[in-house]
């Protein structure tokens, strides 16, 4: 019988426990990090935040007044890029996956949206400014929700469409494989069997999405406009939160206001996400039902 030497299996124990610790660290690292930035900016921004500051208009530059407007615009670009890109990206994968046979065309498309994906928001930003503000006023508005939209749904497709593809890949075969056998289409097979097991990576790639969108300043900066006014449609300018952010910060230099501004941000993330992760399930479930 082989035996292990003693000092073998401590020198293995030894490595476990620096792996195991170096690790631990490394995420608390990561954790603290995030709560001392969360904590630093709902301490400084808390004292901003009332009734008055929640619903009313911003006034003087946005030095004065509320974010109600920001908060709107943010939801209103928010919705609307999901509903636009949702349906494009995540089918996108699902044909990539499920119908799409391997070939070099399939690795084209693959390092196409991977290339994309790396690519800074500026650029996305303008072209968006070029295409659906400049070449598409007539149609778009010029600067506005829907322009600020079309670019964010530009923006995501690459991840939705990676991060969904990943989700349907990782779906085991012989459970589609089996469903097939038992004489069932393959879109019923991808309808009650593949996007079900695939939805929290589904979910994933969405919420990843839209923090993306609500975090973004530079693309949107292009085209929004950056107007304090309500948006009366989605033809109109406007701005989110973030780019509210951005500018009271930088064109006024009202730290105080644009901390209040940051925890009204970190609180509608926070509902954002939650409340698209149970709508997402919710739809997948009936969807498949």
């Amino acid at each position: 019988m082989f035996k292990v030497k003693p000092n073998h299996m401590i020198k293995v124990k030894r490595n476990q426990i620096f792996a195991f610790t170096l690790l631990s660290l490394a995420a608390a690292l990561t954790v603290l990090t995030l709560f001392a930035i969360v904590f630093y900016i709902m301490l400084n921004g808390f004292s901003v935040i009332s009734m008055d500051f929640l619903f009313d208009e911003p006034r003087s530059m946005g030095t004065e007044g509320g974010v109600l407007p920001a908060i709107l615009g943010t939801i209103y670009l928010v919705v609307l890029v999901m509903i636009i890109a949702t349906p494009i990206g995540v089918g996108t994968a699902v044909y990539l996956n499920e119908y799409m046979p391997e070939g070099r065309f399939k690795k084209i498309l693959r390092f196409a949206t991977e290339l994309l994906a790396g690519v800074p928001s500026i650029v996305f930003g303008m072209f968006g400014f070029i295409f659906f503000v400049i070449v598409l006023r007539d149609y778009t508005g010029g600067w506005s929700i829907l322009s600020g939209a079309l670019t964010g749904v530009i923006m995501i497709l690459p991840v939705i469409i990676r991060a969904s593809e990943e989700a349907l890949r990782s779906v085991p075969d012989p459970l589609k494989e089996g469903s097939l056998a038992l004489g069932t289409t393959r879109w019923y097979t991808i309808k009650k069997i593949v996007l079900p097991l695939a939805l929290p990576g589904i979910t994933t790639s969405l919420i990843l999405s839209i923090g993306r969108v609500i975090g973004e300043t530079a693309a949107f900066l292009l085209t929004l406009g950056g107007s304090l006014l309500f948006a009366q449609s989605i033809f109109d300018g406007g701005r989110t939160l973030a780019l509210h952010l951005y500018l009271v910060a930088m064109e006024t230099g009202d730290l105080q206001m644009a901390m209040g501004s940051g925890a009204v941000l970190i609180i509608l993330i926070l509902i954002i996400n939650f409340a698209a992760a149970g709508l997402f399930k919710l739809l997948v479930r009936r969807f498949s039902v």
